[in-house]
């Protein structure tokens, strides 16, 4: 695995009412600068940010920061009732931190995460951007299609067996080391051109590798915590979401359909499509430094 730049801070933040649960975060650039929490995708943890991200982290002086969902990586398993939820954790985290204002990135599961600390602490985000979000497939602002809605099938066992089926797959994960590559080669293979292209680059391979030998390994339960969630009520409506949102997505993703992005679009009151020809699904990561210059040029 080639080498990419390591967090240069790296640890975990309790929260919860009694503070007996745990986030776990990465930390990259410049404490000193302003502050973008990157959200993950589903499945992912808090390392499953581009290598090129984490230059311009500190080249251009901010503060770039992934957070672990509960239920991977150095995270406690803990089921929300809503996505809303999350934002009381997240301000927990955002607080420790000693953090006042920010930015927020969200890809592909990390998108709902992040339209739901947008529209709850709306007095301290400067900045939103997502990245072939997820959209809600039930519900007054629901959207038909897309691997959210085949998943829907699954949600009944989940909430049966999330957590044990979580816990198999770290066990299996902890001694996958040898066939990690291959499985990311062999996911690229069945992947649009675009995806193919990101994962044939080492420095995205070696991203994805240290996610998962890293984050995932340790936990996996959080993948299906996002399932469960995603067809439920959020929380809140996506037309009461106040903050101007900047929304990328691929007109080829074949996860998460363009037709979702541009529905959300529709919804938010102040909203921005990006459209990306020819991007699929992971491929938007590739554009990471376009991404982050848009939202820190909010910070002038």
């Amino acid at each position: 695995m080639i080498p990419i730049d390591r967090p240069k801070l790296e640890g975990s933040i309790a929260v919860g009412d009694d503070r007996r649960r745990r986030i776990g975060f990465s930390e990259f650039g410049s404490p000193e600068g302003p502050t973008v929490v990157w959200l993950h995708g589903t499945p992912g943890a808090r390392r499953q940010i581009p290598p090129e991200a984490r230059e311009y982290a500190e080249e251009r002086g901010f503060r770039l920061i992934g957070l672990d969902r509960p239920g991977v990586g150095s995270s406690t398993a803990h089921k929300y009732s809503s996505i809303a939820d999350f934002t009381t954790d997240f301000q927990t985290v955002l607080n420790t931190l000693g953090i006042d204002r920010f930015s927020v990135i969200g890809l592909s599961g990390g998108g709902p995460y992040s339209l739901a600390v947008s529209h709850f602490l709306a007095d301290r985000v400067v900045s939103t951007g997502i990245v072939g979000g997820v959209a809600p497939i039930n519900g007054p602002d629901a959207i038909q299609g897309g691997a959210v809605q085949f998943a829907q099938h699954a949600v009944p066992l989940l909430n049966v067996a999330g957590r044990p089926i979580g816990s198999l797959l770290s066990t299996a994960l902890g001694f996958a080391r040898p066939i990690a590559d291959p499985a990311i080669s062999l996911y690229g293979r069945f992947s649009p051109e675009a995806d193919r292209e990101l994962l044939s680059r080492p420095e995205f391979r070696a991203m994805f590798l240290d996610d998962l030998l890293h984050g995932g390994s340790r936990r996996m339960e959080a993948p299906f915590a996002d399932l469960q969630l995603f067809v439920r009520d959020w929380g809140f409506r996506i037309s009461d979401v106040d903050a101007y949102i900047h929304w990328w997505h691929g007109d080829a993703d074949n996860i998460i359909p363009f037709s979702h992005g541009q529905h959300m679009v529709e919804l938010l009151p102040h909203a921005e499509l990006h459209h990306m020809p020819s991007q699929s699904h992971i491929s938007g990561l590739g554009h990471s430094v376009e991404i982050l210059d848009v939202l820190l040029d909010a910070w002038a």
